[in-house]
């Protein structure tokens, strides 16, 4: 069935003005000045979205679709994601991932869960592994997975710098990246080693190492949590401002009661006014995932479950707070991990033959419709689409 979204102001994520759009089924068929449903287009549905604005389908690179957590024990685990906890907030497109456990939770889990969201209305992907290294795969390493298995597009998130990661070596790092990378040249994807950063004073240093040392080449590595600390923010400028992608978490935040954690919208302001490109900063929820807070000595004092509605939130707080640019604000969740991950222009932009994918906000930045592949998942500010089980 064919819609018509009639005269909203376009952002692409760039500002191109009062357009309309022509969704064919899942994909973005038209996009002109005016589009006569009286075409010879069978049966239309028309939207008027006059004094709307319309923008990618936001992504989020990092959710615990299966849930996350147990640092607290086993009652501590987070239960798995719901489709409406994704739509309300804006998302139309995430990619999974395990965390600290990669025992109790699964690959072939993490695999299953992203199937039945997809089959549920919106786009799904997934990253190989666990913090760990060895880490967690489905086939015997993480190149086969990366090359054979549709939906996997990378590893992560592998932990370095933290007390719970395995400690991994500079060479493990090393040929974990050079796996990854082969895989995604074989397949096509991005084959990214996405890494969770965690306090440890070592930061980025390794990374810069294996930089320097090795033809890898920057853009394989993607570090979040970069907002975690002062002396990462620093860390995580310095790897922006050679090129590479640098990811911020908007569940992570003094809001939520993290220590010394600096508030996602304000850590990308920062970053802007150091030096860092725009284009090189994404942002990513850590939604379903568990947030321990530890003292000094590593004993657990507390536990939130961090929100996938803060990707939202926080994207809020970068236009009213900080005065970004409505343009690129989107980047940071919508083109800017649609390119890194090798998803654009499929997903992340307003263009002819990308995926039907839209967010509709009024003028104070309220939700107002979320269409995935074309679908009415959210419509007047209501989720309309659920789970099967919800």
């Amino acid at each position: 069935m064919f819609k018509i979204l009639k005269g909203g102001r376009l952002f692409s994520p760039d500002d191109i003005g009062k357009k309309d759009v022509l969704f064919a089924g899942n994909f973005i068929a038209n996009i002109a000045e005016s589009i006569n449903p009286a075409q010879d287009y069978g049966e239309v549905e028309v939207i008027d979205l006059r004094g709307k604005y319309v923008v990618p389908g936001f992504i989020d690179q990092h959710v615990h679709i299966i849930g996350g957590g147990g640092e607290a024990g086993f009652a501590s685990r987070t239960p798995e994601v719901m489709l409406s906890h994704v739509t309300r907030a804006g998302i139309t497109t995430v990619v999974g991932c395990l965390g600290t456990d990669g025992t109790t939770r699964h690959m072939a889990s993490l695999l299953a869960k992203a199937r039945g969201l997809e089959a549920e209305g919106i786009s799904t992907y997934i990253y190989t592994g666990a913090y760990e290294v060895p880490t967690r795969t489905i086939t015997e390493n993480v190149r086969n997975d990366i090359i054979l298995i549709d939906k996997i597009i990378g590893t992560g998130e592998i932990a370095i710098s933290d007390h719970r990661s395995a400690q991994p070596g500079k060479e493990e790092i090393k040929k974990l990246a050079a796996e990854a990378r082969v895989g995604g040249i074989l397949s096509g994807k991005a084959g990214v080693l996405h890494l969770h950063v965690g306090d440890g004073q070592r930061k980025l240093g390794m990374i810069f190492e294996i930089l320097e040392e090795t033809e890898i080449p920057i853009t394989q590595f993607t570090p979040t949590h970069i907002n975690r600390n002062p002396y990462l923010l620093e860390d995580g400028i310095k790897f922006a401002r050679m090129g590479g992608m640098i990811d911020m978490t908007s569940g992570v935040s003094p809001d939520a009661g993290a220590r010394k954690s600096i508030k996602p919208s304000q850590a990308i302001k920062y970053c802007i006014e150091k030096g860092a490109s725009i284009e090189n900063i994404t942002m990513s929820s850590d939604g379903n995932g568990s947030m321990p807070l530890f003292d000094e000595k590593g004993n657990i004092q507390g536990l939130l479950v961090a929100e996938l509605d803060s990707l939202y939130q926080e994207f809020k707080a970068l236009v009213k707070d900080e005065g970004l640019k409505l343009s690129d604000a989107l980047k940071v969740i919508t083109q800017n991990p649609a390119k890194s991950l090798k998803l654009y222009p499929k997903k992340g932009a307003i263009q002819i033959g990308s995926d039907a994918d839209i967010v509709v906000m009024d003028k104070d930045l309220n939700i107002e419709y979320v269409f995935a592949k074309g679908k009415i998942m959210v419509k007047e500010g209501n989720v309309v689409v659920k789970g099967t089980f919800e």
